[in-house]
């Protein structure tokens, strides 16, 4: 199921205002649907422009429609989490370089640069002046161009840990009141707009139907279970403190030029360490971490129609589109394949 977003009505004044877009017109304190919604189902998407650094998106209208759908939710909290998630300046320039306008202006120049240097070394071989090296030429350079494009393609679909990962904190609060979030970008030119999509999704099935089946794996492939949870780590940067018992005076002969009445500002030792995101525990504890890690990754290739293929005779709701729970078994349980990156 792919839900196509709407970059309509946004106004011309200038600048880009935060647009929110629901199902239908709600009314207050209750659902257009008149039953529980699917999983799955898109409830409202809000839109920012992210080529102004200024823009941000409308959280007092997102509140007021929270509050229509039923969700009470402290606000400060979300808002904030959402903000370190996804509103950071290092998040939407690391969203803008990976959004589609960069990546089409990063194809047209590399089609470009590599015919460029494809008919010049045909040249040098004295074969450029036919035109059938160009045309070779012109159809090698289509073929690499394209080869790159479906490995950027195919890379996206893979969980993201600059985007999707850091809105596990905003899922796992959401989680508890049907609704997981994902953040998508669109083109629409001149603008790159980014969408912050809100899903409803009841996690008691999948909650149930997964810690069973990591149950299972860990008592028939528990080293293998181990080894692909290993893989969601992320890297931290730690502070390596020293233990001022054990710091040794130096000598007299290395003792500072400078006068004791100068303060040197020291800057702190860091170090790298890995974070597992899934630690060992009880299979209920690590398939709600699995979830909540997940759901921000499945949210943006429900939107955009990536998902995999369901299995006839699970909780599938819309077809054959997987549920939360058999994407994660499918793409990260599954020893013969990854989604991560890097692996």
């Amino acid at each position: 199921m792919a839900h196509k977003s709407q970059v309509g009505g946004i106004e011309k004044n200038g600048s880009f205002s935060s647009i929110l877009h629901c199902k239908s017109d709600l009314k207050e304190g209750s659902l257009p649907w008149g039953k529980e919604p699917l999983n799955g189902q898109v409830l409202m998407v809000l839109n920012m422009d992210n080529n102004f650094s200024a823009t941000s998106f409308d959280m007092e209208l997102c509140a007021e429609k929270l509050k229509s759908l039923g969700v009470q939710v402290a606000g400060d909290q979300w808002r904030r989490l959402i903000q370190d998630a996804v509103l950071k300046p290092e998040v939407r320039r690391y969203m803008f370089y990976n959004s589609r306008a960069f990546q089409i202006a990063f194809a047209v120049v590399f089609y470009v640069s590599l015919w460029t240097n494809i008919y010049s070394t045909v040249q040098l071989c004295s074969l450029g002046r036919y035109w059938e090296a160009s045309v070779l030429v012109t159809l090698a350079a289509v073929a690499v161009t394209v080869v790159v494009i479906l490995v950027i393609d195919r890379r996206q679909r893979k969980i993201n840990v600059n985007t999707d990962v850091r809105l596990a904190a905003v899922n796992e609060i959401f989680i508890k009141h049907s609704l997981i979030l994902g953040v998508t970008d669109v083109l629409d030119v001149p603008h790159n707009i980014l969408q912050l999509w809100f899903v409803h999704f009841s996690p008691e099935r999948c909650l149930q139907s997964l810690s069973a089946h990591i149950a299972d794996l860990q008592r028939t492939r528990g080293a293998g279970l181990r080894r692909s949870l290993d893989q969601l780590c992320v890297v931290m940067e730690a502070v390596v403190r020293s233990d001022p018992g054990t710091e040794e005076e130096a000598p007299h002969e290395e003792s500072p030029l400078l006068p004791s009445g100068v303060n040197l500002k020291k800057e702190p030792v860091t170090c790298n360490e890995l974070l597992r995101l899934v630690p060992e525990g009880p299979p209920e504890v690590m398939a709600q971490q699995l979830l909540v890690i997940f759901s921000g990754c499945y949210v943006r290739l429900l939107v955009t129609g990536r998902l995999p293929g369901g299995v006839a005779g699970r909780h599938l709701e819309h077809g054959s589109v997987p549920c939360l729970c058999q994407f994660i078994e499918t793409t990260e349980l599954n020893t013969r394949q990854s989604w991560f990156p890097g692996r």
